[in-house]
């Protein structure tokens, strides 16, 4: 499936077909993230149930700690 992850047009396996699955693709399952499809922001609670499609566009804001 092809998707554009903040920007960047990627191939992704088949089997990677929800949001929780891409977060855990990056390694961003534990981190506090926020997520844009398509220019709607889903909701933390929705990302195992809301499925990915070809073409979607995916924004993914995580915030990292430094000073």
């Amino acid at each position: 499936m092809k998707v554009v992850v903040n920007g960047n047009t990627m191939e992704l396996p088949d089997s990677i077909n929800r949001l929780s699955l891409l977060l855990e693709h990056f390694n961003l399952e534990e981190k506090v993230v926020i997520i844009e499809q398509n220019l709607q922001i889903i909701d933390k609670n929705s990302h195992a149930e809301t499925m990915l499609s070809d073409g979607d566009r995916i924004e993914i804001v995580h915030f990292v700690g430094g000073g």
